[in-house]
């Protein structure tokens, strides 16, 4: 019998794997600069929203195009990774789609002032300049060039109805 102010493990167990299943949502965007050593840090808006033991303490970065890299937390990447179909020999354009995806991506760690370093080659790969915006993109971050992202703020805007409607549907 648990003594009083203790909760019986299987609720505990319960509680973990709840909270563990909460979807991260990421909102909103900060302007940014990457610095001469390649480091990026982590607004504190996007940075109180993690749980190391729900989300992990790593992110994943994976250039995608022009000036624009995807940040996934480590529990979130681990998670979708693992919805793809595991099979000891894929089909030839799913392997190699894998390899490339796969072998573009990096774990990062976190340093102590909450700055991840994001690796030269996808600096190189999307173009990405110093000045950038952080944006939340629901289950991840995107990184994008700033004046790109200032430059298409209002046709994106206006255009938002119209792309979410065609995604419900």
């Amino acid at each position: 019998m648990p003594s009083v102010g203790q909760q019986p493990k299987f609720r505990q167990v319960q509680e973990a794997l709840h909270f563990r299943s909460l979807a991260m949502i990421f909102t909103g965007s900060a302007e940014l600069t990457i610095d001469a050593k390649g480091r990026l840090a982590i607004p504190a808006k996007f940075r109180s929203l993690l749980r190391p033991e729900r989300d992990g303490t790593a992110w994943y970065c994976v250039p995608w195009r022009k000036h624009l890299l995807m940040l996934f937390t480590e529990a979130r990447f681990q998670e979708l990774a693992e919805k793809g179909p595991a099979t000891l020999m894929p089909p030839a354009q799913q392997a190699e789609a894998q390899a490339d995806y796969f072998g573009f991506t990096e774990r990062l760690e976190v340093d102590s002032a909450g700055r991840i370093n994001i690796p030269q080659l996808h600096l190189e790969l999307t173009e990405l300049g110093k000045d950038v915006v952080m944006v939340g993109a629901g289950p991840r971050l995107e990184v994008m060039d700033r004046a790109t992202w200032q430059k298409d703020l209002r046709d994106r805007f206006n255009k938002l109805p119209g792309v979410m409607q065609k995604l419900e549907s």
